[in-house]
């Protein structure tokens, strides 16, 4: 047997990258979701677009004076007031740190693609593209799935926090975990850990997202905020028009994609999803994209929500 050329071993790694993600490939994409918001020199400083590192009042109480004109009367100190017959008025310290949760949905239909990579692979690559974007914005970054065993990645900041994220898109997206429980329990172990003003990634097969109760999405909603990224593969949102060999557990079947009623079936059954997905949730506060596996990976960000499909 002899040793494989430097072109076959190119062409291995390269469709291994198509099956599985791999380390390097999301720690490359760095570069991707920096090249959006880059600093230009200004006349005596730094100018541009960049994010700042206050993130507005925080939930912390730090302590309280004595009101002014212009304080927000809600958040006067009802007690100092009645003891010293001053009106008094509560501060907060200053939340610096976000966190921005990666919640990734580990469903059997996720290990599976027609083109280019596998809607896993394409998942952990825009989990990748939010961590390395929610580093820029000096986001702390964690990770979560539905598993009653694995506890969730914690939130760190620095590059230290981005690669520990990313080490576990690779394991739970590089093959199924066996433990799965489901996108509605990571859900609702994200909802426990979140404070208000956190931001949750959620990485999802639509069926997954669907599934999911309204009450469940709009328990997360009410104090984080949403973005629901939904992995879709081109054979679901535009099968061809031609007769379909597939492979199923009990055996090998045709299906008649020229059909009517076949196609009819089709879409009530991967496009309908979507398509209620896009229009519901956006009413309780959760941005919902498409990304569709042979896309650019960073495709979602930043682009108009609810993308039409099909």
């Amino acid at each position: 047997m002899t040793a494989p050329t430097a072109r076959q071993a190119q062409t291995s790694a390269a469709a291994e990258s198509g099956i599985r993600p791999q380390l390097a490939e999301l720690i490359a994409l760095r570069g991707v979701a920096n090249g959006g918001r880059k600093a230009r020199p200004g006349h005596y400083a730094v100018s541009g677009r960049a994010a700042s590192m206050l993130r507005g009042r925080g939930m912390e109480y730090a302590e309280s004076r004595e009101y002014v004109p212009g304080d927000d009367a809600r958040h006067i100190d009802w007690k100092l007031t009645a003891r010293t017959d001053a009106t008094h008025t509560k501060t907060f310290q200053t939340e610096r740190e976000r966190v921005t949760l990666l919640i990734a949905d580990t469903a059997a239909p996720l290990y599976f693609g027609t083109r280019v990579r596998f809607k896993s692979v394409q998942a952990a690559r825009a989990g990748a593209v939010a961590a390395w974007s929610a580093l820029r914005d000096g986001d702390r970054i964690a990770a979560l799935r539905g598993s009653a065993q694995q506890a969730l990645v914690p939130p760190a900041g620095g590059t230290r926090g981005v690669l520990r994220a990313l080490d576990a898109l690779v394991r739970w997206y590089g093959e199924r975990p066996a433990d799965d429980g489901g996108l509605q329990l990571a859900l609702e172990q994200a909802a426990r850990v979140l404070h208000p003003g956190a931001r949750a990634v959620v990485l999802a097969d639509p069926a997954s997202a669907q599934a999911v109760p309204a009450v469940t999405w709009s328990a997360l909603s009410m104090h984080v905020e949403v973005e629901l990224v939904l992995l879709l593969d081109p054979l679901e949102i535009s099968p061809p028009h031609c007769v379909l060999p597939l492979a199923t557990q009990s055996g090998r079947m045709r299906l008649d994609l020229a059909s009517a009623a076949v196609r009819d079936a089709w879409h009530d059954a991967l496009v309908a999803p979507v398509e209620d997905l896009c229009r519901q949730l956006p009413g309780r506060r959760i941005r919902v994209s498409t990304l569709v596996s042979d896309d650019a990976s960073d495709a979602w960000l930043g682009a108009a929500p609810n993308r039409s499909v099909g």
